[in-house]
């Protein structure tokens, strides 16, 4: 199977031959693969694109193999969020978007690679070992999706699903040279989506066009009654699909080429920017000056919400058991053994900030700073059609380079949190590389107006050819 196949193309393959024979090659690129960005390949894969062969090829995405993150619940394949917590849990119920995804024909290859519980800027936290990025392998591919844009990238699967909790999809969709859309807070059912920060995380697709995005998204998208933030709103967005910027007033963010920004990496966004004025568009600099409080608030928020979701897991229903003489030290030994590193420092900061005594002084503090950051994309975007930045401040870092250093990744992520704290759509798209790594451009929308970033997005992308790159041989 050709690396960085889409949609179209695997349609005409599956035409000319069959779904069954589609889904095998992947299995095979996978079985050689290098990069640690599958977990686990579903047996079930075959048989059901032999079904989709004996049926008919009907749905959208009939026969097309599709590769999802750890922390989405798959029907009868384990979901563990890449922790040893969780080793050995095999969902009973599949996921809003799993069911959309089967409806459409799709064929679930297997589940991919993340940090623990999405907790991470690297895919260095898992359980499974890192996952390696396919343009240089002693390099990170971006978290906490990391496997998800790493198989992607490498040609292992077409398309896939992440989850973007403060960047998590556009990081390694940046690092790894494909698209990654993080939509709406609301656009997506987070049911079966194990929860990380509830307020916070999206469901996202990766993949390496700008228009199976957009299918994507025309499937997995719409209202689920059994997830409370689901917003029952309709939207075709392959209607987006169209090659024309003329007249897109584009708002730049100073502070987002702040300190601590690549030059080659700004560089490269700028001249994307210029690319869209030489198609049409206009540009003006805006200001966000709440920006640089968006970090502290974010992961004060996220790590407040981690404290309380992850307390579920403590030996007595699913997953990892240490036992102990009573439930205390049961689910203190299971805890103490069953989570890493990270995820206990986000655990015990984010219980500390919720504690008696300081919950005013941190968290509601947190949530307060949140709403001003809100209130800085409601008035930039009030005068302009969308918001171009950098998705990373720079490319991706070597392996090892910085896990033992939190605050460094957690710095990583400061052009990604502002989006997940406003709750506004986001999408990355290649725009360059440095040094031989992929850059991506962020472009920012306003609520459910995915439509005009994903025509931004596709416009650039059909007037520049960084996305035609290949990744070096990993297999």
């Amino acid at each position: 199977m050709a690396a960085w196949t889409d949609i179209s193309n695997i349609k005409q393959k599956i035409a000319d031959s069959s779904a069954e024979e589609v889904t095998a090659a992947y299995i095979e690129t996978i079985g050689k693969s290098k990069i640690n960005g599958f977990t686990t390949v579903w047996d079930e894969a075959i048989n059901t694109a032999r079904e989709i062969d004996s049926n008919g090829h009907d749905g959208p995405l009939a026969g097309i193999p599709i590769a999802i993150k750890e922390n989405i619940s798959t029907k009868g394949l384990s979901t563990t969020c890449s922790s040893k917590i969780l080793q050995g849990y095999v969902p009973p119920y599949d996921a809003h978007v799993i069911e959309r995804l089967k409806e459409a024909g799709a064929v679930i290859l297997g589940k991919t690679n993340m940090d623990e519980f999405a907790m991470g800027t690297s895919t260095e936290s898992s359980c499974y070992g890192p996952t390696f990025n396919p343009w240089d392998m002693s390099r990170v591919p971006g978290g906490s999706s990391g496997g998800s844009a790493a198989v992607v990238a490498a040609g292992e699967a077409p398309i896939s699903l992440g989850s973007d909790t403060g960047g998590s999809v556009r990081c390694p969709a940046a690092y790894c040279g494909v698209v990654g859309l993080k939509p709406t807070y609301g656009c997506i059912s987070r049911y079966g989506l194990i929860s990380y920060a509830n307020s916070l995380e999206q469901i996202g697709p990766l993949a390496t066009t700008v228009s199976d995005i957009a299918t994507i998204m025309d499937v997995v998208a719409g209202y689920d009654s059994r997830d409370s933030t689901s917003i029952n709103r309709e939207n075709n967005y392959s209607d987006a699909l169209k090659d024309d910027v003329k007249g897109m007033k584009i708002g730049v963010p100073e502070e987002y080429f702040g300190e601590g920004i690549d030059k080659d990496v700004e560089k490269s966004v700028w001249d994307a920017i210029s690319k869209f004025e030489d198609m049409g568009a206009t540009y003006e600099k805006v200001s966000m000056p709440h920006t640089k409080y968006a970090l502290a608030s974010y992961y004060i928020i996220a790590m407040s919400e981690a404290s309380s979701n992850l307390a579920r897991f403590d030996g007595t229903r699913y997953g990892l058991r240490a036992e102990g003489e009573n439930w205390h030290v049961m689910a203190s030994k299971t805890r103490a053994e069953g989570f890493g590193t990270e995820v206990k420092r986000r655990i015990l900061l984010g219980t500390y900030a919720l504690s008696a005594g300081y919950h005013d002084k941190y968290y509601l503090k947190a949530l307060k700073v949140r709403t001003l950051v809100k209130q800085d994309f409601d008035k930039a975007l009030a005068n302009v059609d969308v918001l171009m930045a950098p998705t990373m401040p720079a490319s991706a870092f070597k392996i090892g380079e910085k896990i033992e250093d939190p605050l460094s990744l957690y710095l990583a992520d400061v052009n990604t949190v502002p989006i997940n704290l406003a709750g506004v759509p986001s999408i990355s798209v290649p725009c360059g590389f440095v040094d031989d790594m992929p850059v991506g451009l962020q472009i920012i929308g306003k609520q459910f107006d995915e439509n005009t970033i994903i025509k931004a997005a596709y416009c650039f992308e059909q007037n520049t050819n960084h996305h035609t790159r290949r990744p070096r041989e990993v297999a």
